[in-house]
């Protein structure tokens, strides 16, 4: 029998999510069975699994057995540039090819590389999510009020977010507004995909909106600044591509055919690409604790400004 008592870490959890995350290998089905016979007990009084935990509270949970699983392979200690940071968040410039969290076959992202690289850090959660292509801003909370409060500034879109993203071909100007619902499924090998869904079948998908403003045309490609009303996977990259202008590098919506070129170096004189250009630049939002805007800016990646160099002098080779 563990007798367990909720810290700052814990506090303002529900029941059921705090027993995930304390008795992992312990299949779910049973957990919600523990806590639906009265096994579970908080503070000796019977709980239901959307019980909010607070501070102090005493959660006596019966034996249980653990599945046992092999070792895992030991989290590297990683720290990452940091934009921000105070005693209730940190904001990070993400690089591209790094998750943000483990699972689904990555054994660890930035939150683990990070806790481990603080190991006196009573709490670090991810206040939000970026692809593991994407490169940019990403914000983790150090207390649970901050984390709260962020995601519910992100829930109701009272953040200020905008990308940097390089597409194919040239955005017309006055293509300023992207409404298209998209669809999300899992192809036949279990890989989560999304695509636009086509005129008539709204129904079928969840509304989407994408702002896109040129910023700099480059000899046959588009930098666009991009800001999202909505929140949906891969939103950014399916979008563009609906328009006809996939993300240069994108492996997963792109054009292919030059992806491999740019990465071989091939499609723009003295310049290797082998990323997708997608980059959060910009976010602005309103401190948890003192209320007053916070605006952060991570600068484009050395990898990225490279290749906009290399765009511009082709261009003005060009006779």
């Amino acid at each position: 029998m563990q007798r367990l008592v909720i810290d700052e870490g814990s506090a303002g959890q529900r029941l059921d999510n705090f027993l995930l995350k304390t008795l992992k290998g312990v299949p779910k089905t049973h957990v919600y069975r523990i806590v639906r016979s009265g096994e579970v007990r908080v503070n000796k009084g019977r709980a239901s699994a959307d019980t909010r935990l607070a501070l102090g509270d005493e959660v006596r949970v019966p034996p249980v057995r653990v599945a046992e699983k092999p070792p895992a392979a030991p989290v590297p200690a990683r720290e990452f540039p940091v934009l921000f940071e105070d005693d209730h968040l940190i904001a990070v410039n993400k690089p591209a090819g790094v998750a943000v969290h483990g699972g689904s076959g990555v054994s660890h992202g930035v939150i683990e590389q990070l806790r481990r690289a603080r190991p006196e850090a009573r709490f670090l959660e991810l206040v939000h999510r970026l692809d593991k292509e994407t490169s940019g801003i990403l914000l983790v909370a150090k207390k649970r009020r901050a984390l709260t409060a962020l995601q519910d500034q992100f829930r109701q879109r009272e953040t200020g977010k905008t990308y940097a993203a390089l597409v194919i071909g040239r955005w017309p100007a006055s293509r300023r507004v992207i409404d298209v619902p998209l669809h999300k499924y899992l192809t036949g090998d279990g890989e989560r995909r999304v695509r636009a869904v086509a005129d008539g079948e709204e129904e079928a998908g969840r509304r989407s909106i994408t702002l896109v403003k040129v910023a700099r045309e480059l000899n046959g490609y588009s930098l666009l600044d991009v800001t999202i009303k909505t929140g949906r996977t891969h939103q950014i990259r399916v979008h563009l591509l609906h328009e006809g202008h996939p993300i240069a590098g994108d492996e997963k919506y792109g054009d292919f055919a030059l992806n491999k070129a740019l990465a071989r170096g091939e499609a723009v004189p003295g310049c290797r690409f082998d990323r997708m250009f997608l980059h959060a630049r910009l976010l602005r939002f309103e401190h948890p604790a003192s209320g007053e805007t916070v605006q952060l800016e991570a600068p484009l990646p050395p990898e990225c400004q490279d290749l906009l160099a290399a765009l511009d002098a082709a261009g003005h080779e060009t006779p």
